[in-house]
C-alpha cells in the first residue's frame, strides 16, 4: 500500500498545509521530506539531494530565471504602460476599444508573469477603475480581465510551459510554440463575445464621441513608441520558431533587449536593475525548490512502483483514450479551484506522464490543453481562488458580480478545450514546423 499512501499523503498534506496558509514551496518541501523520512529514513536524504542537484543542473531550467528577469525589467521599464497608451490611441475610434486593449494587456502581463492570479489582481486595481470611470460595464470589464489573465499558462514566453517541458522531457520550444494558436483562438472567441454583447447593448461601452479624440501624437507616433517592446517579444519567440536559438538563449537575448528597452524609455538605472534581479531571484528560488520537490516526488513514485501501478490501473479500466483524457482533465478543473496552479502542475506531471505514454497521447498536444485547463478551475465559481483575488483587488465590485462575469469566460475556455481536443492540428501545426 506504499504508493497509495504516497498519493494520499501528498494530496492531503499539500491541500491541508496550503489551506492553513503555508506557502506553496514550503508545503512541497515539508511533504517531500516527511515522506522520504517515513519511507526510507536518513538514507533518503541522499535521494533528496540528488533531486535538487538534477534540477539545478538541467539546462532547460536555466530558462526560468532568465524569463522571469526579462519580465521584471519590462515591468519596471514602463514599457507596458507605453503599450497600453499606444494601443488605446490606435484603436481610439472603435466603440468599446478598452475591452480590446485590456485583453491584450492582460495577455502580455500573463505571459511575462506566468500567473493569472497576479494579473487579475493588478488589473483589478488599475485597469478596472479606469474603465468604470469611462463608462464601461463593470461586469463585462471583469470578464475581459479574467479572460486575458487566464491565457498566462500558454502564451509564450510561458514559465509553466517551460516547467512542464523540463519535468516531462518534452520539447520546450514545441510547448511554447504550441500555445500560440490556442491562445489566439481563445482571444478571438472572447473578442467575438464582447463584440456581440456591445453590439446588442450599447450601454456596455461609451459612445465614440466619448473616446479620447484629443490624445497627443499620431498613429505613427504610437506605433513607434510601442515598437521596442514588440520587437523584444517578437525576437524572443521568432528565434525559437526559426531554430536560431534555444529557449534559454532566446531568454538571455530577451533580458538584454529588456535592458535596452528600459534605456530607450529612460527608465534604466542601477536601482531598477537591482530590484529586478532581487525579485527575479526570490521567485526563481521558490520555483526551483518546488521543481526539485516534484522531481523527488517522481522518483518516489518510481521507487515504490506507483508509476507502474498507475499505468496498470489506467489500462485495466478499459476506457477509450478520449474518456480517459476527459477524466484527466476533470481533476485539475476541480482541484485548481482550491490550490495553486503551479502546485498542482508539479504534482500532476509525475502522475500523468506514464499514463500519457500508455494512452498514446501526443505529449505536446496533451500538456498544452492541460495548461489551458489549469486556469479554468481558478475562475470557476464558487471556489475559484483567482476570483477571490480579483474581488480583493477590486473592492468596489460585489463578489456576485465577479462570479457572473466569470461564467461566460469559463464557457469559452471549456469550448476551446473541446475544439482543441477534437482538432489536434490546431495545437500541433506550429510545433510541426520547427
Amino acid at each position: 500500500m506504499e504508493w497509495q499512501f504516497i498519493l494520499l499523503f501528498f494530496f492531503g498534506g499539500l491541500m491541508g498545509l496550503m489551506m492553513m496558509g503555508v506557502n506553496v514551496f514550503v508545503a512541497f518541501l515539508i511533504v517531500n521530506l516527511t515522506v522520504v523520512t517515513l519511507l526510507i529514513g536518513d538514507r533518503g536524504f541522499g535521494l533528496f539531494t540528488n533531486s535538487v542537484l538534477d534540477s539545478l543542473t538541467t539546462g532547460g531550467y536555466a530558462t526560468i530565471p532568465l524569463f522571469i528577469l526579462m519580465g521584471e525589467i519590462l515591468f519596471r521599464s514602463g514599457s507596458v504602460d507605453v503599450l497600453f497608451d499606444s494601443i488605446d490611441r490606435l484603436v481610439g475610434q472603435i466603440r468599446g476599444r478598452l475591452y480590446a486593449v485590456v485583453i491584450l494587456i492582460a495577455t502580455v502581463f500573463g505571459a511575462l508573469s506566468g500567473s493569472a492570479i497576479a494579473v487579475t489582481a493588478m488589473l483589478g486595481r488599475s485597469a478596472l477603475p479606469n474603465m468604470e470611470a469611462r463608462g464601461y460595464s463593470t461586469r463585462l470589464s471583469s470578464s475581459v480581465i479574467l479572460a486575458g489573465a487566464s491565457l498566462a499558462p500558454i502564451i509564450p514566453p510561458s514559465l509553466l510551459a517551460i516547467i512542464v517541458g523540463s519535468l516531462a522531457d518534452v520539447s520546450i520550444s514545441g510547448l511554447l510554440i504550441a500555445g500560440v494558436v490556442p491562445g489566439i483562438l481563445i482571444a478571438v472567441m472572447t473578442a467575438v463575445y464582447v463584440a456581440v454583447r456591445v453590439g446588442l447593448d450599447h450601454s456596455l461601452a461609451p459612445e465614440r464621441a466619448e473616446t479620447d479624440t484629443t490624445a497627443q501624437g499620431s498613429a505613427i507616433a504610437a506605433l513607434l513608441r510601442m515598437t521596442p517592446f514588440v520587437l523584444i517579444i517578437a525576437a524572443v519567440m521568432g528565434f525559437i520558431i526559426l531554430g536560431i536559438a534555444t529557449p534559454g538563449e532566446s531568454a538571455a537575448i530577451g533580458v538584454l533587449g529588456a535592458i535596452g528597452v528600459a534605456a530607450i524609455y529612460r527608465k534604466l538605472s542601477l536601482g531598477m536593475v537591482l530590484e529586478s534581479v532581487s525579485s527575479a531571484t526570490r521567485l526563481s528560488v521558490m520555483i526551483m525548490i518546488i521543481v526539485s520537490c516534484s522531481t523527488l516526488f517522481g522518483q518516489l513514485l518510481a521507487f515504490t512502483g506507483a508509476s507502474r501501478a498507475l499505468v496498470s490501473w489506467a489500462t485495466e479500466l478499459g476506457l477509450s483514450p478520449m474518456v480517459m483524457f476527459a477524466l484527466m482533465m476533470a481533476l485539475p478543473l476541480v482541484l485548481c479551484m482550491f490550490i495553486d496552479q503551479v502546485a498542482f502542475l508539479l504534482l500532476a506531471v509525475p502522475l500523468y506522464e506514464p499514463i500519457i505514454g500508455a494512452m498514446g497521447f501526443d505529449p505536446i498536444w496533451f500538456w498544452t490543453i492541460f495548461l489551458i485547463n489549469l486556469t479554468v478551475g481558478g475562475i470557476t465559481p464558487p471556489f475559484g481562488y483567482t476570483l477571490f483575488a480579483f474581488s480583493g483587488a477590486a473592492q468596489t465590485v460585489a463578489t456576485a458580480t465577479v462570479f457572473r462575469a466569470s461564467l461566460p469566460i469559463v464557457a469559452i475556455f471549456i469550448t476551446a478545450i473541446v475544439v482543441l481536443a477534437l482538432v489536434p492540428q490546431l495545437t500541433l501545426w506550429l510545433p510541426s514546423k520547427l
